[in-house]
């Protein structure tokens, strides 16, 4: 995916979770976010899949695993917040987020207050970290 598609497409996933905000509010709950994107996503074409599991490996063991909320056109992690501000620890846990699935992109949003707060980041695994 080139840089103006993905430009492009976080340009439209902020858009619907601004749609969603101003319909709703702000401060409910991350799932309840999590699932008016769906609709709005639906809505507007956004391809997505919600809740798909990944295996956290360790030593090629599989420890855990991982379900985004959210992965829109199958390279960016979308993460639904509702905090008082996004933090670097909230910016760490979504480049472990794009580690484990692979993706490229990550984009937090945060539902918190009136106005939405949102951030893009990146992870490229051949930089190092």
């Amino acid at each position: 995916m080139d840089v103006n598609q993905t430009k492009e497409i976080v340009f439209k996933i902020v858009g619907a979770a601004m749609t969603v905000h101003n319909a709703i509010g702000h401060g409910l709950r991350e799932k309840t976010y999590e699932r008016a994107l769906v609709v709005e996503f639906q809505h507007v074409g956004i391809n997505y899949d919600q809740q798909h599991r990944y295996p956290v490996l360790y030593r090629d063991v599989k420890v855990d695993e991982y379900i985004p909320d959210l992965e829109v056109e199958d390279f960016i992690v979308v993460d639904t917040k509702v905090v008082t501000k996004i933090h670097d620890d909230d910016i760490g846990q979504i480049i472990n987020y794009l580690k484990i699935t692979g993706k490229s992109t990550g984009l937090i949003l945060n539902f918190k207050h009136p106005k939405l707060e949102w951030r893009k980041v990146t992870y490229n695994p051949s930089s190092p970290s």
